[in-house]
Order: structure tokens, then sequence, then C-alpha cells
């Protein structure tokens, strides 16, 4: 009988529990930038899995790549973390409002503190900055095409993505996440 437990990391997870069984922070218990919180709490490499739903984007770009290399040094060799941000390149202008840097308005709104807005070439090359192998899940491309591949939601369910956002259950996309598996390589 195997005792092994793996730990998988909820990020950013807010009110909702998609990933049971999980461990769900939030910013205030365990923040990306604050490696002595994660020291506390983690063995290096002692991770298995990080879901972090739609949080990186309330990093400027130089806190994604220190955030990133953070998860990197407490995952396992061939740990990652599934990513998922607003998509620069969906091609839908009410969406493109909602999610730009600074948000739509309201100070309040959600997305008044996004600082960047990711396509799938600046998220792959972020990661990639932190030392990870990336896979693209669900993107855009520069033409607004949307791409996906089955991706497993027990590795890790993001509510915002094709399958599961209830705006695109009548089959008509209109909300999308770009998400990615950012790997951390064996020989690393």
């Amino acid at each position: 009988m195997n005792a092994y437990e793996p730990l998988k990391l909820v990020i950013g997870a807010g009110d909702y529990n998609n990933n049971p069984g999980w461990l769900q922070t939030q910013e205030s218990d365990l923040n990306l930038l604050n490696r002595p919180q994660w020291e506390a709490r983690f063995p290096a490499a002692g991770i298995d899995a990080v879901v972090a739903e739609h949080v990186w984007e309330h990093l400027d770009a130089e806190e994604g790549v220190a955030a990133a290399k953070c998860c990197f040094d407490f995952l396992k060799p061939g740990g990652y973390v599934r990513c998922a941000v607003p998509d620069g390149y969906f091609p839908d202008e009410a969406y493109q409002r909602i999610v730009q840097v600074g948000g739509p308005g309201p100070a309040d709104h959600p997305a008044a503190s996004h600082r960047i807005v990711y396509t799938y070439r600046t998220l792959v090359t972020m990661f990639e900055a932190a030392g990870f192998q990336v896979k693209l899940l669900e993107y855009c491309d520069e033409q607004g095409r949307f791409h996906s591949i089955d991706w497993n939601e027990d590795d890790g369910l993001v509510y915002r993505s094709l399958r599961y956002d209830h705006r695109n259950a009548d089959g008509i996309l209109r909300s999308v996440s770009l998400i990615v598996d950012a790997v951390k390589p064996h020989q690393a």
C-alpha cells in the first residue's frame, strides 16, 4: 500500500472549490511572490501540481517570472503549474474591455488589478524563462482562431474554459481562458 499523498495546490482559490482534495490557498496565506511563506509550508521540490486560474494577470511581467520561478523551485521534477489567464487574442471587444489592464472601470471590479494581458506567446515565454516546458491546452492565435486539446480535469479543473464555463454551454464561444501546463523537466 502506497502512503504517498500527492501535494496539489490551488493558488488564489477564492470562494470556489473546483478541485476537491487539493489544498485551497488565498493570496493572504500563500502569495506567489513571498518565498518565505512557501519555505515555511513546503519543502523544496515537494509539490506535485499547482492550479492558478486567473491569477498571473494580477502580476506585472517581472513579477510573473519571479512567481513562476518560485513555483518551479517548489515543484517536484515532472510537477506542473496549470495556469489559466485571460486571452489577449480572443476576438471579442466586450471580453477585451473587461480583461484589459486596469479593468473596465470601477476600482472594486475584479479586473481592476489586472497588470498584463497575456497571449499564448507571452505566457509561454514567461514560463520558459523560469525553466518550464510548456504545453498549450486552450488558446487563441494571432488571427483569433481558438485552439484546444483534450485535457484531464483531474489534473486541475479550470472553470473558465471551453468545457466548463456556463457561458459556452450552447456551443457558442463567449468566454475563454488561455490555459497552459508548465511542466518542470525531470532533469532540472
